[in-house]
């Protein structure tokens, strides 16, 4: 009969995994755990599909070309005469159709001028419609009163567009890291789970599993939208769009840890599913507040000037300016600072809150004990 000293025992016993591998143990589980569920990978295709479908739309109308509205003064009349496709408006003098080109009644106006060749010179307020010239029977020079703008209705789309990106993939994911603390508490695996691997190490999988996943979708839909937007011929669009996607990304992939450990830290503060509103609340509306601000303030340039510096805001705002041109090239990195130091604050924070919480069953865990050491 063979004995095992207690030497021998102890040294064919598994050594419990470090930290760094407890955290991928988890993150891994986390990734395959959603990547098998039907309802995340339906939602991803239908957000995919909205912003090919946007993208396709925004391409046809951009071709759907329709009668351009100028207006004409005095003998510029005579440029435009036996044009088609164009809607006729005069005007009694330069003054008058400027007024109409910046209130947007007409797109462009066309007047005499005698300093050129052709006596003629056509006006326009940001830009003027690109099958004008062609249109004409000579070609003018051109004079914009405002060279430096961007067209209002697309930077609204873009604006619209980023803050949507991240408003959705920010509360999906974060929704479900929450949830997923509040169902391991309420069934009590995290008991299991914590006499094996160190709290840090749970909380830490869960932020880097869900973080890869969002980046990773994020990537998608970048990748997806550059392809989308050169097949569809929108290479001006897709020029500017460049570097404020990429930035956008950068700022996401960052921004989302310090999301997620917010939601990490509020969904350990309740034992039931019904409470996670309770304390996930304030995260949600830091998440919903840069979507609203966005839309509703893209055309105002202070309000986006803080957005691109307060950090739960950050990855909407510094790419909009950078889109508008507004925003000068050492802005990006000094917001990329700023977000970076105020996430390893959050991570030690919801880190706190998440030790002093994750056993506590039954009532909700005020804020006052969770952060206690």
């Amino acid at each position: 009969m063979t004995t095992v000293t207690p030497d021998r025992a102890q040294s064919t016993r598994p050594s419990a995994p470090s930290t760094i591998q407890a955290t991928w143990l988890v993150a891994e589980r986390e990734i395959t755990m959603r990547l098998r569920s039907k309802a995340f990978l339906i939602s991803t295709g239908i957000l995919l599909l909205v912003v090919l479908a946007s993208i396709v739309i925004g391409g046809f109308a951009a071709q759907n070309v329709s009668d351009t509205k100028v207006a004409v003064v005095g003998t510029a009349s005579q440029a435009v005469s036996g044009a088609d496709g164009l809607d006729v408006t005069e005007a009694s003098s330069v003054d008058a159709a400027e007024t109409l080109v910046k209130d947007g009644s007409v797109e462009a106006a066309i007047v005499p001028d005698s300093t050129t060749p052709l006596g003629i010179a056509v006006i326009g307020n940001t830009d003027v419609p690109s099958g004008l010239l062609a249109q004409l029977s000579i070609s003018p020079p051109v004079h914009l009163l405002d060279e430096n703008a961007t067209n209002p209705l697309i930077v609204y789309f873009v604006a619209l567009g980023f803050g949507l990106v991240f408003f959705m993939s920010a509360m999906t994911f974060g929704s479900t890291i929450a949830q997923n603390v509040v169902e391991e508490k309420q069934t009590r695996v995290v008991e299991i789970l914590m006499s094996a691997i160190p709290v840090k190490a749970l909380m830490a999988g869960k932020v880097l599993g869900n973080s890869v996943l969002a980046f990773g979708q994020i990537a998608i839909i970048a990748a997806l939208s550059i392809i989308g937007l050169t097949i569809t011929g929108q290479t001006d669009l897709l020029t500017g769009l460049g570097a404020p996607i990429v930035w956008f990304v950068v700022f996401f992939a960052i921004g989302f840890v310090l999301l997620a450990s917010l939601f990490a830290a509020t969904g350990s503060m309740v034992s039931r599913q019904e409470d996670i509103g309770a304390t996930t609340t304030p995260v949600t509306m830091l998440v919903m507040i840069p979507y609203f601000l966005v839309i509703f303030f893209n055309d105002n340039p202070t309000v986006l000037a803080i957005m691109s510096y307060v950090p739960f805001s950050a990855p909407v705002g510094m790419p909009v300016r950078l889109f508008l041109g507004t925003a000068e090239w050492w802005e990006p990195l000094v917001s990329l600072v700023i977000l970076i130091a105020t996430t390893f604050g959050t991570i030690w924070l919801g880190s706190r809150i998440y030790q002093n919480s994750l056993l506590k069953m039954g009532a909700r865990v005020k804020w006052g004990e969770a952060l206690k050491s």
